[in-house]
């Protein structure tokens, strides 16, 4: 029997894709705003795709401070870029 892939849907693009192929951002119990690579880290997950586009549209549309319905001030959303480019 196949097991069923779960997906979830891009806060950049939209689209829904298979998890593994995306990257979490999580917010924490303090309100924190992390990239969760591992996928594991406790808290509010939303998702991106592995690319700088989807990212940038993410923080450009302002749909992470929608999704987890907290203001995120510029210095946090280029906290953000530089945690994913590292």
């Amino acid at each position: 029997m196949l097991r069923k892939i779960p997906m979830r849907k891009c806060l950049g693009c939209m689209e829904s894709k298979p998890k593994k192929e995306l990257i979490r951002i999580v917010k924490t119990t303090e309100n924190n705003i992390l990239i969760d690579r591992t996928g594991k880290q406790s808290g509010r997950g939303a998702y991106f795709c592995d690319n700088k586009e989807c990212l940038d549209k993410l923080i450009k549309s302002k749909r992470l401070e929608k999704e987890f319905e907290l203001k995120i001030t510029k210095e946090e959303y280029d906290r953000l870029e530089k945690e994913y480019c590292n």
